[in-house]
């Protein structure tokens, strides 16, 4: 069972169906996935008194089942697949099926029991949705661009081109609309204000941070960093020690604030700069010195959102690699 006795219901989500497991007892069922399925699932849910829902990112089929359930009152966690999946061959459980997947994610949230994380927002989700459609154009305007570097066919380039002027506009309107959304939601608009007294920090940057990293002012430096993917992780074994190297984290948003860091550390931002150009040279290879900078800096993020302060170059000078930034989160 999970810590504190809680009830969970592991749920695999497919297209046309839900396969669901409740391990203790063995419970497992199948739902339609209609409107009606769901209203049986989450009644299902509430006569076995199971307490968490879990359920993994599934392309977006998840969202309909997770909104029924917590609209009945049903905690809903969603988890990485891949973390499934290892636990699941870690645990000797190699077949995979719909059946099996349900209760691998049951048992696996039963093992990692993991402290609630931030209480659901519709609004953020629906911002974090439309700053994902904004970088799924930016990644289609880039291929478009690279493949019109080479020489093709008349019709093939004009063809191109009318795709990328219509990108073009898209990327501008769901912009506005990024814009709009943060400007009328007053912690959305508070945050960006923050993030963007930042020099080298625009309005995509903080929007990206803001949809799709809500945790910035709640949690420590350490978290902070990890969340991004820009924490350095040992490699040692015995008297051995590897090198360092970055894991995880949230790939689009790390991608979106590696760009603003670029332009930053070696241009905009005369404190991150100093830093960047300090680790050159001291013999760091540029993208080491550019991930370190975006540690420092989302770390200073993480400061100045918990202090609700603006960007002030002479409380956050970063005066040394190796110093510990000002402790002002929560451990």
């Amino acid at each position: 069972m999970a810590q504190n006795d809680l009830i969970v219901a592991g749920i695999d989500v497919a297209k046309d169906k839900v396969d669901v497991c409740i391990r203790s007892p063995s419970l497992r069922r199948t739902f339609a996935s209609t409107a009606e399925g769901r209203r049986e699932l989450a009644s299902w849910l509430r006569r076995k008194r199971v307490g968490k829902a879990v359920m993994e990112a599934s392309g977006g089929y998840e969202r309909e089942w997770a909104k029924a359930l917590r609209d009945a009152k049903i905690e809903v966690r969603i988890v990485d697949p891949k973390r499934v999946r290892d636990f699941a061959r870690s645990a000797g459980r190699l077949a995979k099926n719909d059946t099996i997947d349900a209760e691998m994610i049951a048992w696996f949230a039963e093992t990692f029991d993991e402290v609630p994380g931030q209480a659901y927002d519709a609004e953020r989700e629906k911002l974090a949705q439309i700053v994902n459609a904004r970088l799924g154009l930016l990644d289609l305007q880039t291929k478009l661009q690279n493949r019109g570097e080479h020489a093709g066919p008349e019709p093939v380039q004009k063809m191109q081109a009318r795709m990328l002027k219509k990108i073009a506009v898209e990327i501008t309107k769901l912009e506005a609309v990024i814009a709009a959304m943060i400007k009328a939601t007053p912690h959305c608009a508070e945050l960006a204000e923050i993030i963007e007294s930042v020099p080298g920090l625009a309005e995509t940057t903080s929007a990206a941070l803001i949809a799709k990293m809500p945790e910035l002012g709640q949690v420590n430096n350490k978290i902070g960093a990890a969340l991004l993917g820009t924490a350095p992780y040992d490699d040692d074994s015995g008297r051995r020690r590897g090198e360092r190297h970055i894991k995880g984290g949230r790939r689009k948003v790390r991608n979106a604030f590696y760009m603003a860091c670029l332009g930053a550390a070696t241009l905009h931002n005369p404190v991150l700069k100093a830093f960047y150009d300090r680790l050159i040279a001291k013999g760091k290879e540029p993208k080491v010195a550019l991930v370190a900078c975006m540690r420092k800096l989302i770390c200073l993020l993480t400061v100045m959102i918990a202090r609700r302060q603006k960007w002030d170059p002479a409380r956050y000078t970063v005066s040394d690699p190796a110093r510990p930034l000002p402790s002002a989160c929560p451990a």
